[in-house]
């Protein structure tokens, strides 16, 4: 971060050089990309003038593949880096299990202040638009124990990176609304909320109220608030791998289909998206259970977001007696869940840096490169697919439209150093030049444009 604590911008006319990583865009073919109010003017094949033009502002990219920016569908702004941080050092993992993980938040959670809270905030929102993240959907808790305070910094961070990254905030109930003492007054802190100009997405999570009714009033709750608001809708869901039990997600169709034409119109028609978040319970689904939640999903047109990381540091730990040789994991298939069933879905990071996630980085194509041993996705198309997951898809779950490298679209990219053997540099002479290498080993060194400027933080 620059010591003015704000990301700088430096204006580009023209990407000069560069070679684009999308479909229907040839990789070994230099491309000069030009750019008019923040939007993409025109592409046209490299020309060695625009280098020399001193009435442009030109990027010199011979040495880079630019692709689409990145984006975040699906972090928690709040509870990032605890782990890191001084202020929470006495919070030790001891366990590892998901009990563990709500006390020790809950524990931090009764200290944040606004200094941490904007302390940590800002290395993830700078750490992830140095990876090229140019887009986010930020879940900050709103409840009875830190009232409005996580709102009120992410408001503050998503003004000062206003010009360098979309924030969409996301006011979310980790804690039960309708179960236990504080129920009543996690849902009032909830309803005002979501009355805020900045807040844009409304979040909750059913699972941990204390029985089936509770969870079924969570659900119907927030699909009522949401669609009244007019704010996209977000919940982490079915988060176990029991079979015995149903999943929440067919509750959560039934309420969607159960609303007027009109009005499930009216919701969808700005773009506003309905996420389903973790479902682990879905990977013990049969062929018939994924066929019906194929035409409910795309009949009424919601997302799911696989959340790798987490998923599969929390899921199904043996117990003390088993000796720890069978340990099952579940995470959404999501690559499986697009080819095969037409589902729509991405994947995200999560948590980072703390007890649901202690290991990770800011980085979501980390997460896709991961994807292609937890997926099992090595094919070319795979990899395409992946790096769709964290940019593309991941922008249209969360309510954008993506076209990318299209005439008039937002100039939001990506650069990576292809390295090579002119490089100079002994450790960066093994080139990429093609999508699958970028995914396969994610180069580290980058440059991100958003809406036209380059982005340094």
């Amino acid at each position: 971060m620059a010591e003015d604590d704000s990301p700088h911008f430096k204006k580009i006319d023209v990407i000069s050089g560069a070679r684009i990583l999308s479909k229907g865009w040839d990789p070994e073919v230099q491309y000069d990309i030009h750019i008019e109010d923040s939007n993409i003017k025109n592409i046209v094949s490299h020309s060695l003038n625009a280098i020399s033009s001193t009435s442009t502002k030109v990027l010199d990219t011979r040495k880079c593949l630019i692709a689409p920016s990145l984006c975040h569908a699906h972090i928690h702004l709040d509870k990032c880096f605890l782990l890191s941080d001084h202020k929470f050092a006495d919070l030790e993992i001891v366990k590892g299990d998901f009990a563990e993980a709500i006390e020790i938040t809950s524990e931090a959670k009764a200290r944040f202040r606004r200094d941490d809270l904007l302390r940590r905030g800002k290395w993830l929102i700078a750490e992830s638009i140095a990876a090229g993240v140019t887009h986010m959907r930020a879940f900050v808790e709103v409840d009875h124990i830190v009232h409005m305070k996580c709102l009120d910094a992410a408001i503050e961070l998503k003004k000062q990176f206003a010009a360098a990254c979309e924030i969409q905030i996301c006011a979310f109930a980790q804690e039960p609304i309708y179960s236990g003492t504080h129920g009543a007054a996690n849902r009032e802190l909830m309803g005002a909320a979501i009355f805020n100009e900045h807040v844009s997405v409304l979040g909750t999570t059913p699972y941990v109220e204390d029985d089936e009714e509770n969870t079924k009033k969570n659900i119907k709750w927030a699909i009522k608030v949401a669609s009244d608001s007019n704010v996209h809708l977000d919940f982490h869901l079915d988060y176990n791998l029991d079979g015995s039990r149903d999943t929440w997600t067919n509750l959560v169709a039934k309420q969607l289909e159960s609303m007027s034409l009109l009005r499930r119109h009216q919701w969808s028609s700005e773009n506003k998206t309905v996420v389903l978040g973790h479902c682990t319970r879905l990977t013990l689904h049969t062929e018939p259970d994924w066929q019906a939640l194929s035409q409910s999903a795309q009949n009424l047109n919601f997302y799911f977001v696989g959340l790798p990381t987490s998923d599969l540091y929390m899921m199904d730990r043996p117990h003390d007696h088993e000796g720890g040789g069978e340990r099952f994991r579940g995470t959404l298939q999501i690559p499986q869940m697009i080819q095969k069933y037409g589902i729509q879905g991405a994947i995200a990071i999560n948590n980072v840096g703390n007890a649901f996630t202690p290991y990770g980085s800011c980085d979501p194509l980390n997460i896709a490169s991961m994807g292609v041993g937890l997926y099992q996705a090595g094919k070319k198309q795979d990899a395409q697919l992946l790096y769709e997951c964290v940019s593309g898809r991941a922008l249209e779950s969360i309510g954008y439209t993506s076209r990318p490298f299209a005439i008039g679209e937002p100039a939001n990219f990506v650069l990576f150093d292809m390295g090579g053997p002119k490089s100079g540099l002994l450790s960066s002479q093994r080139g990429r030049k093609t999508l699958q290498e970028v995914l396969y080993d994610p180069p580290k060194r980058r440059m991100t444009i958003f809406k036209g400027h380059l982005i340094t933080t």
